[in-house]
């Protein structure tokens, strides 16, 4: 909530506010991910791997790069919040900030998961959203954002006052250190912004405060990823279920989350290839 303002408005204040906007990084002359071929490769799915992610907790996955991963509903409305890096590298790692620049507030079919700088290349291509249907509803909320952080516990102590472990910022901490062998504080800087699976939130029109609302997720409805790199994922089922009420919480209904790994037939690919990292040559100027 904003304080009213304390400068009286210049003569000229409504024209300045009239103004028209310009869209910040216009996206016509960026790469196109190979749709057409994914669509394809869709065709000839095979299962190798899955993982369950229990309530209010997170698990790790492993997604070879030209394979295909799935984040499934499974018995009820649950959101969950993704951390995705190069397996290789984790030093590279999803930029929901520059993904969010580019494709706007909410993911879905055909957008990129970006990298960080200085490789700054796509990571993962969403290929199906069973919940494309949602758009944006008469509050403006829309599902999978790139706008919240994750729950973390060091909001939830500056809030309530009291230390809470449960949030998706100390869910990934635990799954990462349990993961790669690193102590909690080794791990914490690598944990980043998130891509909100099946969150519904937005901006409140009068505030303009990031709001949530209950997810319209179901059993048997799922998000799908191309894996552009070999990828290290993390998935934490939120502690605020469906989000409807409070997202760091040992009350609300929360349910397990499923994540799948699928490989398509070889011959299906052709044409694809992994995108190089990005081609700046580095010297800032200097």
């Amino acid at each position: 909530m904003k304080r009213p303002p304390e400068t009286p408005a210049p003569a000229d204040a409504e024209a300045r506010k009239a103004v028209a906007p310009v869209i910040c990084y216009p996206t016509e002359t960026l790469p196109a991910r190979p749709m057409e071929i994914y669509r394809r490769a869709r065709q000839s799915l095979q299962k190798t791997s899955e993982t369950v992610v229990p309530p209010r907790e997170a698990a790790c996955f492993h997604v070879p790069a030209g394979h295909f991963f799935r984040i499934n509903s499974v018995e009820g409305p649950q959101v969950g919040d993704l951390n995705l890096w190069n397996a290789k590298d984790p030093s590279e790692r999803f930029y929901s900030g520059k993904t969010r620049a580019l494709h706007g507030t909410h993911l879905s079919t055909g957008d990129v998961m970006w990298s960080s700088f200085p490789q700054m290349r796509p990571m993962a291509t969403i290929t199906h959203d069973s919940l494309d249907w949602y758009g944006f509803d008469a509050f403006g909320g829309s599902v999978h954002d790139v706008i919240g952080t994750r729950c973390d516990p060091y909001t939830n102590q500056l809030l309530s006052g009291g230390d809470y472990h449960h949030c998706c910022h100390s869910n990934l901490i635990r799954a990462m250190s349990q993961e790669t062998g690193l102590s909690p504080s080794e791990v914490e800087p690598m944990i980043h912004d998130v891509l909100n699976v099946f969150m519904c939130t937005g901006f409140t029109a009068s505030t303009h405060q990031y709001f949530m609302k209950a997810s319209p997720v179901r059993p048997g409805d799922y998000l799908e990823f191309f894996a552009e790199i070999d990828l290290l994922g993390c998935l934490s089922a939120c502690p605020g279920g469906d989000c409807s009420a409070e997202h760091s919480s040992d009350t609300t209904t929360c349910y397990p989350l499923l994540v799948e790994v699928f490989a398509p037939d070889a011959a299906s690919l052709a044409g694809w290839t992994a995108p190089e990292v990005n081609a700046y040559c580095g010297s800032h100027g200097r």
